[in-house]
Formats: structure tokens, C-alpha cells, sequence
């Protein structure tokens, strides 16, 4: 039900249908969506919130530490006039997503569409061999185990969805074709970061780029899914750094600056609607140019 695959091992033709033809500004609507999104209360993730708002999706925003999520959702609300609800969530426990997404679709209108893993944290700990074990664990455990236990979770309901035609409430989903994940992975997955010393955090983008490839094939007939590898942007979780690593950091970039979260917002509204309804597997790197040389 999930994917495409015959027992031959071959793909079967004509499993997906395109949407019908549409002025270009109309595919990028998200109007009558839901979207969740982890990490949603700051940095990237709440660009993202308020651009899926703006193009008139409904937003889960969920958080691990940041209280100030709730008011970002109600400015949010106030700002574009659809709804928008923070949750604390834990990325970490498999249970506590699958519940909190349970709510959050609950509360906003039943559905699911749109999917963004970007909850994260960086590795602050120099070389591998110096650094704790616990500190490893932490970080591939939100930045890897993380993306996998919310894709688990969004892959049941989209699952549900491609089967029944429902929402959660027995209504007939309108304007609906498939799920939308999106993960939030790195340009440190294409690369070798210096000079920070970072492998814990590298392997874990790396398999988030991986991870997102097979649920593509995996669930073609239920969801898209893509990720967006973000190059060094101006945001929290950069704060630990000083500042003459970051200008080692500018002079490495073609376009000699780092990005700011509003320069990510193209990239994630693409993957989310249906302008994207032929791509997945798809990594879109937004860096400027640092991969490149």
C-alpha cells in the first residue's frame, strides 16, 4: 500500500496521479492545510511556520525548551488568520511524538499534510575523541532518531489517509493528493565542516539525508519526501561559536556571508506544496555556494 514496488521488484506504472493544470501562484497555496513543524518556535522552523501560514495552512508549532512558542503562535494566528498552536513535544521519545501529533491534528482541522522534522541541536564538543559520550548520544539521538520517530508517526496518518480518504473526523479530505515530509538536514551531511570538529552532527545530517531517500521510494504513494540542507545561517544555535571561526566560515562562501532564516523560506514552501507534486528524494542545498568548490 505504501509504495510501488511489484514483486518483480519493478516499479507499477501509473501508481501516482499528477495534479490538473494550474496557474503557477495557485500550486503554491496552502490554503485548508495542516502543517506540523519541530522546532517551530525560533530560527528556521518558525520562518517556516509563519511562511506556511501566510500561504494559509493551519501550524502545529512544537518545542522542547522554548516556552516563548506559545506567543509566536498567537502572533502567528493574529498576524495571517488561520490557527496556530504550540505544543511541547520530545523528539526523542517515539510515544510522546506519536501523541503529540495525535493532538495536534486533532486540534487544527482534522488532517495532515505537511511534515517538517527540524528539531536539532549542534555538537558543541570539539574532536570525537575528547568529547562525551553523552553529548554523541544526545545529538544523533534528536538529529537522527528524531526525523525518523516523527516520519514514523506522519507516515501512519498519511498512510490512513491514502486508504480511507478521511480526516480524522470521517470528512472527506478535500484538496488532497499525498503527505508532504520535509526534513531540515545540512549541507554538513555533502561535507566535512572546518574548522569546527563535528562528526557526531555531520553522520547525523548524513543519515538524515539518506533516511529521506528511502522513505521516498518507500512511501510513493502515500507521501513525498525531501529534505533542505541549510549552509551556515544566523541563527540560536550558532551562538557558542566565536566569532573568528565564523569569519573562517564567510571566507569559505562563494557568496561570502551566512544566510538568514527568511532566505530558507522558497526552499520549504516548494517541497510543501503541490508546485512540488513531482519531486521527491529530493535534497535541496541552500548554502551559498559553499558546497561548491
Amino acid at each position: 500500500m505504501d509504495g510501488g514496488i511489484t514483486q518483480d521488484g519493478l516499479f507499477t506504472t501509473n501508481n501516482t496521479v499528477a495534479p490538473k493544470p494550474s496557474s503557477i501562484l495557485s500550486l503554491f497555496s496552502l490554503k485548508g492545510r495542516t502543517a506540523v513543524i519541530s522546532g517551530g518556535p525560533a530560527g528556521i522552523g518558525l520562518a517556516v511556520a509563519k511562511t506556511y501560514a501566510e500561504a494559509g495552512a493551519n501550524v502545529a508549532i512544537w518545542f522542547n525548551s522554548n516556552p516563548a512558542a506559545h506567543a509566536r503562535a498567537e502572533e502567528i494566528e493574529k498576524e495571517y488568520g488561520v490557527k496556530c498552536k504550540a505544543y511541547k513535544v520530545n523528539v526523542t521519545d517515539a510515544e510522546d511524538v506519536k501523541k503529540g501529533l495525535t493532538q495536534s491534528v486533532q486540534d487544527l482541522n482534522g488532517r495532515l499534510d505537511i511534515f517538517v522534522a527540524n528539531a536539532g541541536i549542534p555538537w558543541t564538543q570539539g574532536n570525537m575523541i575528547d568529547g562525551e559520550l553523552d553529548h554523541y548520544r544526545k545529538v544523533v539521538t534528536t538529529d537522527l532518531d528524531g526525523v525518523y520517530y516523527c516520519a514514523r508517526a506522519a507516515g501512519e496518518i498519511w498512510r490512513r489517509q491514502a486508504k480511507e480518504g478521511t480526516d480524522m473526523n470521517g470528512e472527506k479530505l478535500e484538496n488532497y493528493s499525498y503527505g508532504s515530509f520535509i526534513a531540515t538536514a545540512s549541507m554538513s551531511g555533502h561535507i566535512v565542516n572546518f574548522p569546527q570538529l563535528q562528526s557526531a552532527y555531520n553522520a547525523a545530517k548524513a543519515g538524515v539525508l539518506h533516511l529521506t531517500k528511502c522513505l521516498a521510494v518507500e512511501w510513493v504513494k502515500i507521501a513525498r519526501c525531501n529534505s533542505v540542507s541549510p549552509g551556515y545561517t544566523a541563527t540560536e544555535l550558532t551562538t557558542f561559536v566565536p566569532e573568528e571561526t565564523k569569519a573562517i566560515w564567510r571566507s569559505k562562501i562563494p557568496m561570502g556571508r551566512e544566510g538568514e532564516t527568511h532566505e530558507m523560506r522558497g526552499a520549504y514552501l516548494y517541497l510543501a506544496s503541490d508546485a512540488a507534486s513531482y519531486t521527491t528524494g529530493s535534497d535541496i542545498v541552500v548554502d551559498g555556494g559553499y558546497c561548491l568548490p
